[in-house]
C-alpha cells in the first residue's frame, strides 16, 4: 500500500458523512500542491474497497451518497444496532416520517405545500427535522410571503443509506400484491 493509498484511506475514515471523489481530489491536489489524476483515485479506492472486502475486517468502504464510507459489515448490523439502540432511544415519530416522505419525494417544497398535504400545522415537525440534520432550507419561495423552501439533506442519505434520490421506493413499491403466489386473501 502506496503513501497516497494510507492519506485517500484516512480521509474517508475521518469524514464524518460520505465523501466524494471531487473532495478527495480537491484535499489531495491541495494538501501536497500536485495534480492527481482521476483514473489514478479511481483505482485506489477500488483498491481500498478490495482491502477492506476481506473476513479480516468488520467494516469496509461503501459507496453512498455520491461518495465513499466506512461502515460495519453486515455481519455485524446486530450487535452495532443494539449499541446505538441503547445509546439513543429517541426515534423519529410518525409526524416527522410522514413529513420528512413529503420532503423527500417532492422537494423542493415549502412549508404551506407540506401543511397541505398532511392537513395539520408543521412548524415543530419541520424544526426538528432540521435540528437532526435530515432536511435543510435551500432558498425562498418567489410566491407571497417568500416562504422557506426545504430539501433533503446529505446527513439524510447517510441516514437510510441511500447513494442517491434515485434509491428512494416508487409507488409500486408500496401498492399491494394482488395475484401472489401463497398469501392468504383476507375476507
Amino acid at each position: 500500500m502506496t503513501k497516497l493509498h494510507r492519506y485517500i484511506e484516512s480521509l474517508i475514515f475521518a469524514s464524518e458523512n460520505s465523501i466524494s471523489k471531487d473532495e478527495i481530489e480537491y484535499i489531495v491536489n491541495k494538501s501536497f500542491e500536485t495534480v492527481l489524476k482521476r483514473d489514478e483515485l479511481d483505482k485506489v479506492i477500488e483498491e481500498l474497497i478490495d482491502k477492506y472486502k476481506s473476513d479480516e475486517y468488520s467494516f469496509e468502504i461503501i459507496q453512498i451518497s455520491n461518495g465513499f464510507s466506512f461502515m460495519t459489515k453486515g455481519a455485524y448490523h446486530k450487535i452495532v444496532g443494539e449499541y446505538l439502540k441503547a445509546l439513543t432511544t429517541k426515534r423519529l415519530s410518525k409526524a416527522a416520517l410522514e413529513t420528512l416522505a413529503i420532503v423527500a419525494y417532492k422537494q423542493p417544497i415549502s412549508k404551506p405545500e407540506m401543511e397541505q398535504i398532511r392537513g395539520v400545522n408543521c412548524d415543530y415537525t419541520v424544526q426538528k427535522l432540521l435540528d437532526k440534520g435530515l432536511i435543510e432550507i435551500q432558498g425562498r419561495d418567489n410566491g407571497p410571503g417568500r416562504a422557506l423552501i426545504y430539501q433533503t439533506s446529505k446527513k439524510f442519505m447517510d441516514y437510510f443509506g441511500m447513494k442517491n434520490m434515485k434509491d428512494l421506493p416508487g409507488l409500486k413499491d408500496f401498492e399491494k400484491q394482488d395475484n401472489t403466489v401463497g398469501v392468504l386473501e383476507e375476507e
